[in-house]
């Protein structure tokens, strides 16, 4: 065979996986092209890492394939920007296992970082194992204020126009996935899963992001379902069913200086069952600066031997004690309840509990039907520094 037939046919081999439509190449980057081991005991990190830097350079429409398999991987950083790439999906159907040692991850960070990728698609059917039962024991977060942060499962940052679908996060460390600083994110068809006595395994948490829509998902974990921080606006939840955990949150708002507003948020169509919360607004009391969460909607919520459904705590602690009885300088305003049904654990199915410095504005409450378990007795609200309004059905009564 001359020279130039054999580098032919090499050449032919290195491109065998790219396809052409419309002028616009088509690249599968598949991981075990890498040299993943794939047993789940050798640490395929290097082997992900180096894939990944692959597809985010290549030109066209690239896939990175993540096959059926068991891969241990420690922290991973997928990072952007991947200018050449017409889009950017990452099709994964493998089982990733998390590595245990707690010393391999930075404080605060993710286990598989996503960061200033745009336009990137997350989808196979795949499952993110965070291994959590072997890091609980050093999360001292409940107890402590300054306690170190156990790395989340999945984390997203700076990232616009991103779509994960149909992917599977078990037993994260700390959260499951948090959105940190996107715009225009879409996640459906989620599964996400921990013990109800994991701590603080949030489901989803969203801060300073916008334009977010999540829906059509399944959580039960520790923690909030879906926690939506400070600097939020534009998100729309929808269609999800939550159970067990703390329920569907806004907060804690509050903490920190400088927060950034919360403002439009609508959740709709979800099913709460089990939780020790259903819909909760918290905010810590003596906030160091002063913040707003405006325009917030709750409709259509179905609950299920839910500890409080409704809840408004302007005097968030989550310790056994909190020093200050400085008020809450989150303000709160136009907040919608909207036929919310069903069963409640505690006597207390509606609490409004608002800040002093800043009684709660435009408060609705419409439709409300809400039984306890029990059926001895009828439920009660409790309300403090709350400017509520009654419409149509109200179980339990309206606070005198």
């Amino acid at each position: 065979m001359s020279r130039g037939n054999f580098l032919h046919i090499l050449s032919y081999a290195f491109f065998a996986s790219t396809l052409f439509t419309h002028g616009i190449s088509k690249i599968t980057v598949n991981v075990r092209s890498f040299g993943v081991r794939a047993n789940g005991r050798t640490d395929d990190s290097r082997a992900f890492q180096a894939a990944w830097e692959k597809a985010c350079t290549s030109v066209g429409n690239v896939t990175l394939l993540i096959p059926k398999g068991i891969y241990l991987v420690g922290p991973l950083k997928f990072r952007g920007p991947c200018t050449d790439a017409s889009s950017l999906t990452i099709l994964m159907k493998g089982y990733l296992k998390a590595t245990t040692d707690l010393s391999g991850y930075e404080h605060g960070s993710g286990w598989i970082e996503f960061a200033w990728i745009d336009g990137l698609t997350l989808r196979g059917g795949g499952i993110f194992d965070g291994q959590g039962p072997k890091a609980w024991p050093y999360n001292n977060c409940p107890t402590s204020s300054n306690c170190d942060l156990l790395p989340t499962s999945l984390k997203f940052v700076g990232m616009n126009r991103t779509t994960i679908h149909g992917i599977t996060s078990l037993n994260s460390k700390f959260f499951h996935i948090a959105l940190v600083h996107c715009t225009n994110f879409k996640g459906n068809g989620l599964q996400i899963y921990a013990p109800g006595d994991s701590p603080n395994t949030d489901g989803i948490h969203l801060e300073r992001s916008s334009n977010v829509r999540l829906y059509g998902s399944k959580i039960g974990t520790g923690d909030d379902c879906i926690s939506v921080g400070p600097g939020n606006s534009q998100i729309t939840i929808t269609n999800i069913t939550c159970g067990p955990g703390h329920g569907i949150s806004v907060g804690s708002l509050g903490k920190y200086p400088n927060e950034q507003d919360v403002n439009g948020l609508i959740v709709r169509n979800c099913t709460i069952f089990g939780t020790s919360n259903g819909i909760r607004i918290k905010t810590w009391a003596d906030s160091p600066g002063r913040s707003a969460a405006t325009n917030i909607s709750f409709e259509n919520i179905q609950m299920n031997r839910v500890k409080n459904p409704i809840i408004i705590n302007q005097a968030y602690c989550p310790f056994e004690s909190c020093s200050s009885e400085a008020p809450s300088g989150v303000r709160l305003s136009d907040i919608y309840f909207k036929n919310i049904r069903g069963t409640s654990l505690s006597e207390v199915a509606v609490s409004l509990f608002c800040s002093k410095g800043f009684p709660c504005k435009n408060v609705f409450l419409q439709n409300v039907h809400l039984n306890l378990t029990t059926g001895e007795r009828l439920p009660v609200s409790t309300c403090e520094n709350v400017e509520a309004r009654y419409i149509g059905t109200q179980m339990p009564p309206p606070c005198p």
